[in-house]
């Protein structure tokens, strides 16, 4: 039986047997800035610092991570914390006492729905919803692509719902959007202003490309950042789509869920680390799409695969500057990254003279930091920063 997407997504992800709960966890099917290179904790390191000069330096500051995986960046901020040194405030007068370490009051919790891993740190908490009252950082790496989400496709009639069997992923049209979700469309993803396509059949045909697309990558491919969408009617022998020249993915759950995240925090800042787009650059056709085993497939939200779609970033960023009565910062991820000391540049060939496996280690780590620098690559991908209750330039300073 035909759905909407929003609930197809929500069983096949989080349901009992979803992709996100089940199985041996998200690593194994694609990457992210967290498994590219250990220079992604270790800017988050030198933020959570900042953060907590910032905060000035509370007797508890909270990490929480939200989206978790299988604990995977925790348990690298984990094993790095015990070597970042608080940075004193400017203001703070010298008492002689010693203040405990960052690594003593740092708290660390996953937000996720699989059970705990059983080699995860002891230090590590673990939990299903995000936690109240949190003082210190909120981490979402790539979480709000994964949070579920209605399609629509306009018609001469105006925006309907695409609806999707589940088991084989074919799509139908179905009823008019409700009135929210079209506030939603209306404010953020504008319909063209002639409807493409109105005359054609909207329920049958389907188009296709070479299966041997540039769209399908290697095992342990990263999500693009600004890709084109790999949809079900996109490859030849996979289920019909609706035919339409204009798609959207209704971002409004997204907004309401960073707004929620936000509205857990009492003081700190929130950090969304994902892929998306904004107003003026939506893609007509959407971004839909699937992966599993290291690469991309058609989006069928059987639970066997993620299936995923790029984020509204403006819109989700205004839904938490809403919250936190603040402005934010939305910045592509090459220069949050290099405002924090990771530039990828290459080490000078001189050090290869004098110090021949320094040069080598150098290189190499440099090379880690081009991938999460790289514009078409996990360096597209956006970070927005919503502080709450603290000045954003400590937070974010460049």
């Amino acid at each position: 039986m035909s759905i909407r997407w929003r609930d197809a997504m929500s069983h096949a992800l989080y349901g009992p047997d979803g992709f996100f709960v089940a199985g041996s966890g998200p690593a194994d099917h694609f990457r992210t800035s967290v498994h590219a290179s250990p220079a992604f904790a270790t800017g988050l390191l030198r933020l959570i610092s900042d953060v907590d000069s910032a905060l000035g330096h509370p007797a508890r500051l909270d990490v929480v991570d939200v989206g978790a995986g299988r604990g995977e960046l925790l348990s690298s901020l984990a094993g790095g914390a015990a070597g970042v040194s608080a940075r004193p405030l400017a203001s703070e007068p010298s008492s002689g006492t010693a203040r405990p370490s960052l690594a003593e009051r740092i708290r660390f919790t996953a937000v996720e729905y699989a059970d705990r891993p059983e080699n995860l740190p002891e230090e590590i908490n673990w939990v299903s919803e995000i936690p109240d009252e949190i003082t210190g950082l909120l981490i979402a790496t790539e979480w709000l692509d994964n949070v579920p989400l209605d399609v629509a496709v306009h018609t001469a009639e105006g925006w309907r719902y695409v609806l999707v069997d589940p088991d084989s992923g074919v799509e139908t049209v179905g009823e008019l959007v409700k009135a929210a979700d079209l506030d939603w469309l209306t404010t953020w993803w504008p319909a063209p202003a002639s409807p493409r396509g109105a005359d054609r059949d909207l329920t049958g045909g389907s188009t296709s490309t070479d299966s041997t697309s540039g769209s399908e990558s290697g095992f342990g491919a990263a999500r693009p950042a600004q890709g084109s969408s790999l949809t079900a009617r996109s490859r030849p022998g996979c289920p019909e789509t609706p035919h339409s020249d204009h798609r959207a993915e209704i971002g409004r759950p997204r907004d309401e869920a960073w707004a929620n995240a936000v509205r857990k925090i009492s003081r700190g800042l929130a950090l969304a680390v994902d892929y998306g787009h904004l107003s003026g650059d939506r893609p007509v056709d959407g971004t839909l799409t699937g992966y599993r085993g290291g690469r991309q497939v058609p989006p069928v939200p059987d639970g066997s695969s993620d299936v995923t779609a790029h984020v509204a970033m403006d819109s989700v960023a205004s839904a938490g500057a809403a919250v936190a009565r603040c402005a934010y910062s939305l910045v592509p991820q090459r220069e949050a990254l290099r405002a924090l000391g990771a530039d990828g540049g290459r080490p000078p060939l001189s050090l290869a003279g004098t110090d021949p496996v320094g040069y080598v280690r150098a290189l190499a780590a440099a090379s880690a930091v081009a991938e999460l620098t790289d514009p078409a690559g996990l360096g597209g991908h956006w970070w927005l920063r919503q502080p709450v209750g603290i000045p954003l330039g400590p937070a974010v300073a460049r």
